[in-house]
């Protein structure tokens, strides 16, 4: 591992200045939990001078609720305080299971929500110091015709990457917001627009953060009334696992009929997945065995499985079929 330079600034204003204003310069990196950049780091994935630590800054640790019911995370909050949250737990319960699914007991007390939605790719020829893929600048995704085991199945090309993030598919099902602080100041972007396909930008770049922006905060809106929710993760370890593929369902209902649906899929794309034509497809019905199927159905049109992944098209359709039956019971 190359040696740095470790910052610990204490102003928002400080740790922007330290951090570089053009994409091409990778002399520093933010460091908040620390879990994926160690890794980064060992696997010579990034060589940067400077690490810029979050952990001195004040306020970036808050759960706050609001007057107004929503919800504001700072992004330095500990997963396993999201996951331990009373009160995320019972109001917003799909945020909730998503932070308790997340590693290990350790990963969860150490690893940050800022630092969750912000990992890079678990791709095994990406996370390869000496594949040089796509991504990294070579000619050519290896996964594509290699070992995609692990890889998309919706949203690939040119490159066939997995977003890891548990807490992304259940902050999209739940509008959340974003808050960055930059150079040019500060503003606020919806999770489900934070996230760049590999065909819209994000072959080098996962994100739409420049580099001299930092995330300060989640927004979590208000639920409105009538919703219940959960998270259900299939991975092969029991614990201190990536999502093989997940599903984050918000349903909103008026007696036995659903008035309306948010339904994201995780592990099967380089985004958090949502699924318009499931969501259409549930409003208006009930929670029978064949609304259930029908969603699963809809849910995975479209799908583009590579040579060994496509196992994650009835995995998915099982989980939704789970996560839908789970609410209605």
């Amino acid at each position: 591992m190359k040696p740095f330079d470790l910052q610990r600034p204490t102003l928002i204003d400080q740790a922007v200045s330290l951090l570089p204003v053009d994409h091409d310069d990778a002399s520093a990196q933010l460091m908040a939990g620390g879990q994926d950049l160690l890794t980064v780091l060992k696997q010579n994935l990034a060589e940067p001078d400077r690490l810029v630590s979050l952990r001195r800054i004040p306020g970036l640790d808050q759960l706050t609720w609001n007057s107004d019911g929503s919800l504001t995370i700072g992004a330095l909050v500990s997963v396993q305080n999201l996951a331990d949250d009373s009160n995320v737990a019972s109001r917003l319960t799909v945020l909730s299971e998503a932070a308790a699914s997340v590693g290990s007991p350790q990963i969860r007390a150490m690893g940050t929500v800022g630092g969750n939605l912000n990992q890079r790719p678990r791709c095994w020829y990406f996370r390869n110091e000496h594949a040089v893929c796509l991504k990294k600048g070579g000619d050519h995704c290896f996964a594509e015709n290699g070992r995609n085991k692990y890889n998309a199945i919706f949203g690939g090309g040119p490159v066939y990457i997995v977003h890891p993030s548990d807490l992304a598919p259940a902050l999209v099902s739940l509008d959340a917001e974003l808050t960055l602080v930059g150079g040019i100041g500060e503003r606020r972007v919806p999770v489900a627009d934070y996230y760049l396909l590999p065909e819209d930008g994000g072959i080098e770049r996962e994100t739409v953060r420049q580099p001299d922006e930092i995330v300060t905060a989640v927004h979590v809106p208000a639920p409105r009334p009538g919703m219940t929710s959960t998270y259900l993760k299939f991975q092969e370890r029991g614990s201190y696992d990536w999502a093989l593929s997940s599903v984050a369902l918000c349903l909103w209902r008026s007696g036995e009929r659903i008035d309306a649906a948010r339904l994201t899929l995780g592990g099967v794309a380089p985004v958090p997945w949502r699924c318009p034509d499931a969501e259409s497809l549930l409003a208006g019905r009930t929670l029978d065995d064949a609304t259930c199927r029908a969603a699963g159905t809809a849910a995975l049109t479209g799908a583009s499985p590579l040579s060994d992944n496509a196992y994650k098209v009835p995995l998915c359709k099982g989980l939704i079929t789970r996560a839908l039956r789970h609410l209605g019971a």
